[in-house]
């Protein structure tokens, strides 16, 4: 499983997250645009809190040029998955940003020289429980927070696909391994991860380094 890599302003080729050396994740590989500071925390700002959905489309933009750098996937048609925010804080926000980025991501990648097919499934992903805010808590906290908030809604559909899950930030990354994890279990294939923003300039390491 390789760790993250960015595809804005840090590439990184080659490189395992410490979280991903301590305990490897069922997703194969994540990728961000970016790191979460300055221009690009400003408008996910915008998006996430402020109603600004305008914001999405260039910050779509960058999710897809994040997207580019999985070359991994080997199947043809990736089934494009959004984290699903708990159906109450949906309706009082209006939208789900995650799935206002993936729609503009896909939709530029329509005809994308890697040659996927992306087919858009957000609703195969539920978020059945409330969690607690993941930002005061520790790595090993959030884990925990997250245990049983989601579950797949039709496994039939999933399973032996490879998935592509998309998402705004990539914080310590436990929501991408819990989901990634559920999404496994239900009969995924594969689940790569794709994310906006990085929270934070993570500590990594090369293949094989101690």
């Amino acid at each position: 499983m390789e760790g993250l890599r960015y595809a804005g302003q840090f590439p990184i080729e080659g490189l395992l997250c410490s979280p991903c050396r301590m305990v490897p994740p069922e997703f194969e590989r994540a990728v961000a645009y970016g790191v979460y500071e300055n221009e690009l925390r400003e408008m996910v700002h915008l998006l996430k809190y402020e109603g600004m959905r305008a914001v999405a489309r260039p910050l779509g933009l960058k999710l897809a040029a994040a997207m580019e750098m999985l070359e991994g996937p080997a199947a043809r048609e990736l089934m494009v998955v959004a984290v699903p925010l708990y159906p109450a804080k949906e309706r009082q926000r209006g939208y789900n940003q995650a799935v206002l980025l993936a729609d503009v991501a896909v939709a530029a990648l329509k005809k994308s020289r890697l040659g996927w097919e992306l087919r858009a499934a957000h609703g195969v992903l539920r978020r059945v429980r409330d969690t607690e805010s993941q930002f005061s808590l520790t790595p090993k906290g959030r884990r925990r927070n997250l245990q049983g908030a989601f579950a797949v809604r039709d496994g039939a559909g999933i399973v032996g696909r490879e998935v592509l899950l998309l998402d705004d930030i990539y914080t310590t990354g436990a929501t991408a391994r819990e989901c990634a994890r559920v999404l496994r279990r239900a009969g995924a294939r594969k689940v790569w991860v794709a994310t906006l923003a990085r929270a934070q300039t993570e500590m990594v390491a090369r293949w094989g380094e101690a």
